[in-house]
């Protein structure tokens, strides 16, 4: 897949998948950074003694927003850039299930598919994804995930038949 494309090739990679992100690490200073920034300190997340002793998970793991938020970063790792796009902006989520928990040291990346993209307005475009965060090693993935994002571009370069 290029890295760069142009609007008048997105609904054509609709059905496709259209990127595989580089692995990335989720130790525990991300876990900790992660729980600093949402107030969320869930002994789960950042106290690797007790979780270790309490959980059947052998130490911390990650929280399902942490994994969730890594997308941005893979999408921008592996997913092409429109090259008439001035902005990205997050529309939201239909669905999101967490399917395993993410352990501290393991490392995840992103698996996207093209499943919709749709003009709205004048330099709009509405693209949505599914996405699927594997771990590395694991059988079932982190999470899997319906996401919609806004390609937004000058309505001049609005392609003739959208």
């Amino acid at each position: 897949m290029p890295r760069e494309i142009h609007l008048t090739d997105v609904r054509g990679l609709v059905g496709e998948e259209i990127g595989v992100s580089k692995w990335f690490t989720v130790d525990q200073t991300m876990i900790d950074r992660f729980a600093q920034a949402t107030e969320d300190h869930q002994f789960i997340h950042t106290d690797p003694v007790r979780a270790a002793a309490e959980t059947p998970f052998g130490g911390t793991i990650a929280h399902g927003f942490l994994s969730l938020s890594l997308l941005s970063a893979m999408n921008f790792d592996c997913v092409p850039r429109v090259l008439e796009q001035t902005m990205g902006i997050n529309y939201g989520f239909e669905k999101v299930r967490f399917m395993t928990p993410v352990k501290c040291g393991a490392r995840v990346r992103g698996r996207f598919r093209m499943a919709d993209a749709r003009f709205r307005g004048a330099g709009m475009l509405m693209v949505t994804y599914d996405v699927t965060v594997e771990i590395e090693n694991e059988r079932k993935p982190a999470l899997t995930a319906n996401w919609m994002t806004i390609i937004q571009f000058d309505p001049k370069d609005r392609p003739e038949d959208a």
